[in-house]
């Protein structure tokens, strides 16, 4: 009953994980599989995937939906990356580089992507491996759960002073943590009330352009 109100609430929220509805009952299906062999995420938010995860995860999707090519940082199980390419499936040109490190985790991320078709690359590799190499052709930069935001801004540091944005979802902290990016002086931060965590905030984050 908690799986099928969680959902109705996320398709409220969300009205463009509609169409994608059938591809995310796949991402659930393998999620639960996968879950019994290696820890993907809480076990405790298995009830309320779709809310927590999902809807959580369509908030990059919803700040800047002109970006056709993103990165994704820690991708762990998809989130908010995979969820991302879901939404951006039918979009021509469209692709989603998943950067996650664990060769297991990486192993799911594939077999999502075969069985929904999602527009995504996946890099078993690390984050200051791959994300110098795609600076030049990538618009947005996201993650979640991954690191503080200032940690998050020096990792994306390559596309960011190329024009890219930097999408963070971000817990109660994030107060502190936009503070000390802010403090850096060269970039502009800016924040929304998460939609599905109270107290929760999508941070934008980019470079400050320079008069000329």
């Amino acid at each position: 009953m908690r799986d099928r109100s969680c959902r109705e609430e996320a398709l409220q929220l969300f009205p463009e994980l509609k169409p994608i509805e059938a591809e995310l009952e796949i991402y659930e299906s393998l999620l639960r599989r996968w879950q019994a062999k290696i820890n993907l995420i809480s076990s405790a938010t298995l009830g309320d995937v779709w809310l927590r995860h999902f809807a959580d995860s369509a908030q990059v999707f919803a700040a800047a939906p002109h970006i056709r090519r993103w990165a994704d940082l820690g991708s762990g199980a998809g989130f908010p990356g995979l969820v991302t390419a879901l939404l951006l499936k039918s979009t021509p040109g469209a692709v989603v580089h998943l950067i996650e490190s664990d060769q297991r985790k990486a192993g799911f991320l594939r077999a999502v992507s075969r069985e929904t078709g999602a527009p995504v690359v996946i890099h078993a590799e690390r984050i200051e491996s791959v994300l110098p190499n795609l600076a030049a052709e990538v618009g947005g930069v996201s993650a979640r759960a991954l690191a503080p935001l200032s940690r998050l801004v020096q990792l994306a540091e390559a596309p960011l002073q190329k024009g890219a944005l930097g999408v963070f979802l971000k817990g109660e902290e994030w107060r502190d943590e936009l503070t000390a990016v802010e403090a850096l002086g060269s970039l502009s931060c800016e924040s929304a009330d998460s939609r599905t965590r109270k107290g929760a905030r999508v941070v934008v984050v980019k470079h400050k352009v320079s008069p000329s």
